[in-house]
């Protein structure tokens, strides 16, 4: 037996999400925890599942709040380090009339691009069954060779490697250094989540299936779990290939962390099931739970603190 179910390793950082206006009409902004890993470990957690996380944020008040919210999520943070030099990075989301967001990153440096090979554990490492990650890890040194230290010692230890790239091109020199990213991880991965956009900006091809031909040919990943937003989602799985609609719902006022959402409710079930023993009905039923997970998520404000429980995700499932 594992320690952990899954252990991730990225950033944790503080979303300042737009709340309206104030009186005198300026804008407001509610400080919420969030950062893609640790918001896929909430999910998780909630579900019932053993989590861990490896990242640094700083030694201030943002980061001694964001150790102590991952705590009470029953996150294991003993490889969440405080940095005393560098400060929290910062997100402030803006959200139009849909939901869909608009980023501005502090992060020049940030805590969590701070990290050290010599500080990432190898003993956490193995004691996990899945290890997750995305490419907000990989946009700079030291960092980046920290995620390659860690994804190599998962391989090597017979982790499943899970994958969500996360494009936020501001954070890269280049485009091209962010395709170098995705490129590695998804060499790497048994199970990948990628977006309608990414996969459009990766590929080149605007014909979804096109696009995951072009990774299935290039990668020969085993699980690919493809998000479309209000279109759905779909899931390719050795040979096998599911869709299956969204929720959409009237109340949604957010979207941060729903795709993360989706992705930590999928690896709920690669943990029940496996990859290889997954059927046509197995991943459907996957991702209509997962598509249920993420459009409750919609409907609140943030990501980390806001996830459903499973009692929620079966009752709007099976309405």
């Amino acid at each position: 037996m594992k320690k952990f179910d899954v252990i991730a390793l990225g950033e944790l950082l503080i979303d300042f999400i737009n709340n309206g206006k104030s009186e005198q009409g300026n804008l407001t902004f509610e400080a919420s925890p969030g950062g893609a890993p640790c918001n896929v470990l909430s999910i998780l957690a909630k579900l019932g599942r053993k989590t861990a996380f490896i990242g640094k944020v700083g030694d201030d008040i943002f980061g001694k709040r964001l150790k102590s919210e991952l705590r009470a999520l029953s996150i294991n943070t003993e490889s969440l380090l405080l940095d005393k030099d560098t400060r929290t990075t910062l997100a402030f989301v803006e959200n139009d009339e849909t939901g869909d967001r608009s980023f501005s990153f502090y992060r020049n440096p940030g805590a969590d691009i701070m990290l050290t090979p010599d500080e990432v554990s190898e003993d956490a490492i193995k004691a996990a069954r899945i290890f997750h990650l995305g490419t907000l890890s990989m946009t700079h040194e030291p960092v980046l060779s920290a995620t390659k230290k860690a994804l190599s010692c998962a391989k090597e230890n017979g982790c499943i490697i899970s994958f969500d790239p996360n494009l936020r091109e501001m954070l890269w020199e280049s485009p091209e250094d962010a395709k170098a990213a995705f490129d590695y991880g998804m060499k790497y991965c048994d199970v990948l989540k990628i977006s309608d956009n990414e996969l459009v900006w990766f590929t080149g091809e605007e014909d979804y299936g096109k696009g995951i031909e072009v990774l299935q040919n290039r990668y020969n990943i085993p699980l690919i779990l493809f998000s479309m937003g209000r279109d759905g989602s779909r899931a390719y799985c050795n040979g096998k290939y599911v869709e299956v609609p969204a929720f959409v719902q009237k109340n949604t006022v957010d979207t941060t962390g729903a795709g993360d959402t989706f992705m930590g409710s999928c690896l709920h079930f690669v943990l029940e099931n496996g990859i290889e023993s997954m059927t046509e009905e197995k991943l459907s039923e996957m991702l209509r739970f997962a598509n249920a997970a993420a459009s409750i998520v919609t409907t609140r404000k943030g990501a980390l603190r806001a996830m459903p429980t499973k009692d929620e995700i079966l009752a709007l499932q099976n309405a």
